[in-house]
């Protein structure tokens, strides 16, 4: 990865470890190269930080970033909860608003030309959606219903031979929430094959045109 945006990466606000953005990024060089042209997809964008593991990738191979996210913050990140980030919050309003952040984070590093945001609800721009993807990284809400509805929605754009990358992914119960595993398994067994295992992120290649997301 370009040194310069490996540290702009690593010190842009977020939850990923390096050694987990490094392999995303490696994840969407494998996923450009074997569906060339095709975009990626992020959904749940936050600050930027896997943005820019992402969007490097998408610019190195003529490509777009599409980085899905309403900028409300996920339930985690609301008032009370242990991700709260007061900082964050639009006095005006009373909202977590992570999207000037964001843009800021994508601009400092140059990559405004290759990410672009796209402000909703996933499920209603997936609802919209038509183009096949090269990767999904799935990031978003990370309670029962946001993580299986993003699954739902954004599998079936994964390409054949694109990839699935699935985030904080913990096998063991006390080390952190069950939907992101629980979808994790759900795409392994419904046309989905194990490619990688960094920390928390999983990697998978879409083998089979007819899910079956049990």
């Amino acid at each position: 990865m370009d040194a310069a945006l490996r540290v702009k990466a690593e010190s842009a606000i977020g939850f990923m470890p390096p050694d987990e953005g490094l392999a995303l990024h490696e994840a969407a060089i494998a996923a450009c190269t074997a569906v060339p042209g095709a975009p990626l997809v992020e959904i749940g964008s936050y600050c930027g930080k896997s943005s820019l593991y992402l969007g490097g990738a998408a610019r190195d191979h003529a490509t777009a970033l599409y980085a899905v996210d309403h900028h409300r913050g996920s339930e985690e990140n609301q008032p009370g909860w242990e991700w709260h980030d007061p900082t964050l919050v639009d006095d005006d309003v009373g909202l977590i608003d992570t999207l000037p952040i964001f843009r800021r984070t994508i601009a400092d590093a140059g990559l405004e030309q290759h990410v672009i945001a796209v402000v909703g609800d996933s499920t209603t721009v997936a609802s919209h959606w038509s183009t096949p993807c090269a990767l999904v990284f799935i990031d978003g809400g990370h309670g029962s219903e946001p993580a299986h509805r993003d699954l739902e929605t954004w599998a079936p754009h994964v390409a054949m031979g694109g990839l699935l990358a699935i985030h904080d992914v913990f096998p063991d119960p006390a080390d952190g929430g069950r939907p992101p595993y629980e979808i994790y398994l759900r795409a392994r067994g419904g046309g989905f094959e194990d490619v990688s295992a960094t920390g928390s992120l999983r990697v998978l290649r879409r083998e089979r045109r007819n899910l079956t997301l049990r």
